[in-house]
């Protein structure tokens, strides 16, 4: 089932059934488009096959992009009219939005992990196996770069320079851009390129970094799948996504003292309005220190 015809099954029912006005119609169907466009660009299935984690993920990029909690109230809402319609014509057998609830405003902000959590993360995959080795080596690269899961998945074995230390992300949609890594990303690294990755690869030929079990390359499914047992494993009761770690990498940076340009070069953000977000989230964290260590914060 193709994008476009979920799409036009949705555009039929708002006219002829819900009898939506022209700006409604406008706008459910802007905010369904946007949808199949990212699931288009960012996995390999579409509306039909999205799951809740899928529908989670997305979500989480619109706020990671500094959409305001109106817009994705209003995505949320289109997309459970949306795919209510798709269950009810037998296109979707499951409703893959039950989860998703419309923003507050005072959740506007991304959740992050703090460092000690982020360690506790990092510190699960167990180098006893090659796949511990790829597990580590992924997480920390996920952590040292703040670069999404569709990027970390589609780099090639040439795009990471261990001895200069540095990550080459070029996806296709911006801009190539270099991301530094830290010494224990690089040494995480090394060891699963030199001694893990060769005995792991289905081919020779093989270009990805990261490969599954089957020797062939990682898949974001795979990916979510291996984030939430290290989630459970370390008992975070936060709700994990490889879009937490970017949160974290870029809320960390600033807090200890990157500025929002370099910030926003790394991210591959083409507009600071999406990266000053974390300046909201750093303030806001900081507030909440304030309040509830200052002796004098709860007076009056």
């Amino acid at each position: 089932m193709l994008n476009s015809e979920c799409l036009e099954v949705f555009n039929k029912y708002l006219i002829e059934v819900k009898k939506s006005s022209p700006n409604t119609l406008c706008s459910y169907m802007r905010d369904v488009r946007q949808f199949g466009d990212f699931m288009e660009t960012h996995t390999s299935e579409n509306i039909v096959t999205a799951t809740e984690d899928e529908l989670a993920e997305y979500i989480d990029w619109l706020k990671s992009n500094g959409k305001s909690v109106a817009t994705v109230s209003r995505a949320i809402a289109s997309l459970k009219c949306m795919y209510g319609v798709l269950c009810d014509v037998g296109y979707v057998s499951k409703n893959p939005t039950g989860k998703l609830a419309p923003e507050k405003s005072q959740h506007k902000l991304p959740q992050i992990l703090t460092s000690k959590e982020v360690d506790l993360l990092l510190e699960q995959p167990s180098c006893t196996d090659a796949k511990g080795y790829r597990d580590r080596a992924m997480l920390e690269l996920l952590y040292a770069t703040g670069i999404r899961v569709s990027e970390l998945i589609a780099l090639n074995i040439s795009d990471i320079n261990t001895s200069a230390g540095v990550v080459r992300c070029a996806p296709n949609t911006d801009k190539e851009r270099l991301i530094p890594l830290y010494s224990t990303a690089v040494k995480a690294l090394n060891e699963y390129i030199e001694f893990v990755r060769p005995q792991m690869i289905a081919l020779p030929t093989e270009q990805a970094l990261f490969v599954n079990v089957s020797g062939e390359r990682m898949s974001r499914q795979g990916f979510w799948k291996i984030i939430k047992s290290y989630q459970q494993k370390a008992h975070i009761e936060k709700t994990i996504t490889p879009h937490t770690l970017r949160h974290s990498f870029a809320a960390h940076l600033l807090e200890n003292g990157a500025d929002l340009h370099s910030i926003q070069e790394m991210l591959g953000h083409s507009d600071i309005s999406s990266t000053q977000i974390y300046s909201q989230l750093v303030k806001k964290q900081l507030k909440d220190v304030y309040n509830k260590a200052h002796p004098r914060a709860h007076n009056g």
